[in-house]
């Protein structure tokens, strides 16, 4: 009966340790603002996410704490931290559907539409493109499939095939294109990431077919169908709302873009794997990523920023990701890390030297 007691006790605890992570939907109520009000108000999820929550990452110590093994047996069983990322991708699409809506509203300022943008936008890079990258690292069809939903809402479906197959294999060496080098210009690593990646996505799914003995022009390959869905999506966009709109929803597709790629860029700026005497690259290390345990931003991106132990373990589900002392340690949070990186020649004399002290 005592062992019952206690398991009872832990799974309790377990529960409300999930509910933190619905602190996510500060983002959607902040974006409900957005939609509703006008002026200034527009842009209260970027003031929140960009100026708020890095100013209270600076009152807040890092949380270094791991689930013990008992703990994490637990946790890998509760379904509500599952629960909690399919029910983002409702929330998603609802917001897509309504801002397509009250964007055609002829009596809109440039303030108002330029406000309303960025807040969907940061929608799509939040909970798009971040919480489809963790869906789409599942090993079952069906959270893959809502990954690909989430990740289509920013026209990002590339990122999959490419993320799992190729980011992963290679990153910390110069092969990857979601690795910064050091002192490499965030500016330019937007393209370069980016559409490095794209071609290295529909690469990746050439070889994976050849393999297979199958053509490149499959119903099996997923860059043909991703590039089907994509143009789907445009083309009923203009046909359906125009072509102002279209126009919009590729401008709110490449912030979420943009801010996926600034991610990239501070999770590996500057840090590369050794080769061994045979010219292989070490294996992957918990040294090969920046991590960040600053308890706000770590929270509201799903565990993101124990980004080291992500890549050690691909598959392992965000809430049992650990924070381990040889891991390189950011100095903030992601939000303030991502503002840093907008200014090169502060961020270059920070992490550099962060860089040598390694």
């Amino acid at each position: 009966m005592g062992c019952l007691y206690v398991i009872c006790i832990f799974r309790q605890i377990s529960t409300m340790k999930a509910f933190k992570y619905l602190s996510i939907l500060v983002l959607p109520l902040t974006v409900y603002i957005s939609f509703t009000q006008n002026g200034l108000f527009t842009f209260l999820p970027l003031i929140t996410f960009f100026g708020l929550v890095p100013f209270l990452e600076l009152f807040f110590s890092p949380d270094k704490k791991n689930l013990t093994q008992d703990q994490e047996d637990i946790e890998k069983e509760n379904k509500i931290y599952t629960g909690i990322l399919y029910f983002t991708v409702p929330l998603q699409l609802f917001f897509l559907g309504w801002f397509f809506i009250i964007m055609q509203d002829p009596n809109l300022t440039f303030t108002d539409t330029t406000g309303r943008v960025f807040a969907m936008g940061l929608m799509c890079g939040v909970i798009g493109i971040n919480v489809g990258h963790e869906l789409g690292h599942r090993n079952n069809r069906f959270d893959e499939f809502l990954g690909e939903v989430l990740l289509l809402t920013s026209l990002n479906t590339h990122f999959l095939p490419y993320h799992n197959a190729g980011h992963h294999f290679n990153v910390a060496t110069p092969k990857d294109a979601a690795t910064a080098r050091k002192n490499e210009i965030i500016y330019l690593f937007w393209f370069r990431s980016h559409f490095q990646s794209y071609y290295q996505a529909w690469k990746t799914e050439s070889i994976r077919l050849k393999n297979s003995e199958k053509s490149w022009f499959h119903y099996q390959n997923r860059m043909l169908i991703y590039t089907f869905c994509n143009i789907i999506l445009l083309g009923s966009l203009f046909f359906f709302l125009g072509l102002k709109m279209l126009l919009i929803f590729l401008i709110t597709a490449i912030i979420g873009i943009l801010l996926l790629e600034t991610v990239n860029y501070i999770e590996h700026y500057g840090l590369l794997r050794k080769k061994n005497e045979r010219g292989r690259y070490e294996r992957v290390k918990r040294t090969h990523s920046w991590n960040s345990d600053h308890v706000i931003g770590k929270t509201m991106l799903f565990n993101l920023s124990r980004h080291s132990d992500h890549h050690y373990n691909g598959s392992k589900h965000y809430q049992l990701l650990k924070s381990l002392p040889e891991s390189p340690q950011m100095p903030t949070g992601y939000p303030g890390m991502m503002l840093l990186a907008l200014f090169p020649p502060l961020w270059f004399k920070l992490m550099n030297k962060k860089l040598e002290e390694l």
